[in-house]
């Protein structure tokens, strides 16, 4: 078998980069084909990634907390049996560093005795001591990375970058500390497992006082004097890097596309009279199945709705209007880390039981944290339903790329006029959020009514 390459996947359509969450498999460690390999970080969930073949993983180049180009090869899986081919930086970076030095020196050598050496050049031209050249190939660093602290790269240079590097961070975060003059090590990471982002870096080093303790005054003693305890405000929340993600995409969103919002009250009794016809048959079912909710049946009648009007389906690229062949409905999850929008794929031709099984499914494994990148491809159009939180109507911001998003009150009795005279009503507001580059009024205006026939007499469109 030729050995197969391990990359960084492309995990959704705007995805540029992954971040290394952890491998699965240790280097050197056979793997069997569609076995997980690595967790990586997406710009909307955490998933496990399988091996691409059966093998011994090696050649592995990138690690935990690394933020990585997708399609960058990060490893091989070599077939049993097979040599593995020495991948290693530092193993390279070691030869060369011996051929050109031509001798050993101790790492306990002294600085003097460290510059009478022939010195070694830098990828960057700047020239590096021969010790310092061995320490960064044992330790797999490239030379042009350190920053030197005279004119040439030291032994003690090259210490200072290895205890950086060992403070887990992303690529670019180690750029921007490099360039800033700050000490990783003094940040905190807000990353996987504490990695220092790029976002963590301030755009300034802060200068770090220190004081021996002896050196400062002993306070004088209040006798009787009650114990000031400072009042440190109320504990700031963690923000997760799903939350991170989830206000980025949608201040993309916000900025960028041009929202326009559409408002229909709608004469809820059919949709509940059909829902009620769903739990009549569920309880003479002996059959364990999902219950149907009203977000099942809104699925539905959306689906149907954007039959008629594509143009709802589609999103705007590049100063052009891009129309979906299929009609996959997103449905907004809240989880505590954030919000998801997993997937119903063809949701036109699935019947309502297919619909809340497959919902059903979904939440179930969003808040156990089991989504896989599927449930999030080829979304087309969203629900968001907020009615189950006492929500009477909300404006929501539209998912990118999609065209629109609709956002959904709680259904409540009202009194509104029937046939000219006040009656109670169950009433239901619906709030159609687009991106008018993608759709204009007059026809986000005839699919809202075409959407709210079909609420308001389901059983007969179907």
């Amino acid at each position: 078998m030729k050995q197969k390459e391990v990359i960084m996947p492309a995990l959704g359509m705007a995805q540029d980069v992954g971040v290394l969450l952890r491998w699965l498999k240790k280097e050197g460690e056979m793997v069997q084909a569609g076995e997980p390999l690595m967790e990586v970080a997406t710009d909307k969930v955490d998933v496990q990634v399988e091996a691409p073949a059966s093998g011994m993983l090696t050649g592995v180049t990138a690690q935990e907390g690394d933020e990585i180009p997708v399609g960058q090869v990060i490893g091989l899986i070599a077939a049993e049996g097979e040599e593995p081919p020495d991948h290693s930086a530092a193993a390279r970076q070691s030869k060369a560093a011996s051929e050109g030095a031509q001798a050993t020196v101790s790492g306990s050598v002294m600085r003097s005795e460290e510059d009478s050496l022939s010195p070694q050049k830098s990828a960057e031209g700047r020239t590096a001591s021969p010790v310092a050249a061995r320490m960064a190939a044992e330790h797999g660093i490239d030379l042009a990375e350190v920053p030197a602290a005279g004119g040439r790269i030291s032994r003690e240079d090259v210490a200072a970058h290895i205890k950086s590097a060992r403070v887990l961070a992303s690529p670019k975060a180690r750029r921007l500390a490099r360039e800033r003059g700050i000490d990783l090590a003094t940040l905190v990471g807000n990353g996987p497992q504490g990695a220092v982002l790029a976002a963590d870096v301030p755009m300034t080093a802060v200068p770090q006082v220190v004081e021996k303790i002896e050196d400062l005054p002993l306070p004088s003693p209040l006798p009787d004097a009650e114990p000031v305890v400072a009042d440190r405000g109320p504990e700031q929340p963690t923000v997760s890097r799903m939350w991170r993600i989830m206000a980025q995409r949608l201040t993309e969103s916000w900025t960028s596309a041009p929202h326009f919002y559409l408002i229909r009250e709608v004469d809820a009794a059919q949709l509940k009279s059909w829902r009620s016809l769903f739990a009549g048959a569920e309880r003479k079912s002996s059959e364990s199945q999902a219950r149907i909710t009203y977000t099942d049946l809104l699925t539905k009648l959306v689906a149907l709705a954007l039959v008629q009007f594509p143009r709802l389906n589609a999103f705007w690229q590049d100063g052009a209007i891009v129309t979906n062949p299929d009609i996959n409905i997103g449905l907004a999850i809240a989880v505590e880390e954030g919000l998801l929008v997993p997937v119903v794929h063809n949701a036109d031709r699935l019947k309502v039981e297919g619909i809340a099984a497959r919902r059903m499914d979904l939440v179930d494994r969003a808040n156990s944290g089991g989504l896989r990148p599927d449930d999030f491809a080829g979304g087309t159009f969203t629900i968001s339903n907020l009615g189950m939180y006492g929500v009477d109507a909300f404006n929501a911001i539209v998912n990118p790329p999609q065209a629109a998003i609709l956002a959904v009150g709680r259904i409540s009795d009202r009194v509104v006029a029937v046939d000219g005279q006040p009656a109670v009503r169950p009433m239901l507001t619906l709030t159609l959020s687009c991106d008018h580059r993608a759709v204009d009024g007059a026809r986000a205006a005839q699919f809202l009514d075409t959407l709210a026939s079909l609420i308001e007499e389901p059983l007969r469109a179907l």
